[in-house]
């Protein structure tokens, strides 16, 4: 999947991430994480957005994401819904997804 244009999804509420995604010519994922849980989860959470990233195929995009401790199925599902609203996908292959091991 290709990313097209910025797109966010999440909030900045607790127990939530907000995701953001722009696009990025050369090939290559930029990420840029805040977290108030950094120190303790900081490898888990880029390990998830890039682990997601990576089942969807994407190859180069800018991520910003802020954190206020959200959990790993929940930074799945932004990034996921980021990434769609990105690249102008408007349905989702919930089988494929669902059988991810993320």
């Amino acid at each position: 999947m290709k990313i097209y244009q910025s797109a966010v999804a999440g909030t900045i509420e607790s127990s939530d991430i907000m995701i953001t995604i722009d696009p990025k010519i050369e090939k290559g994922i930029e990420l840029s994480l805040t977290s108030n849980v950094e120190k303790q989860f900081g490898h888990q959470i880029r390990k998830v957005i890039m682990d997601t990233l990576q089942q969807l195929g994407i190859e180069a995009a800018k991520v910003t994401a802020v954190d206020k401790g959200a959990l790993d199925c929940t930074i799945q599902a932004r990034t996921i819904t980021a990434v769609h609203r990105a690249g102008k996908q408007d349905r989702y292959d919930w089988k494929e997804i669902n059988s991810w091991n993320v």
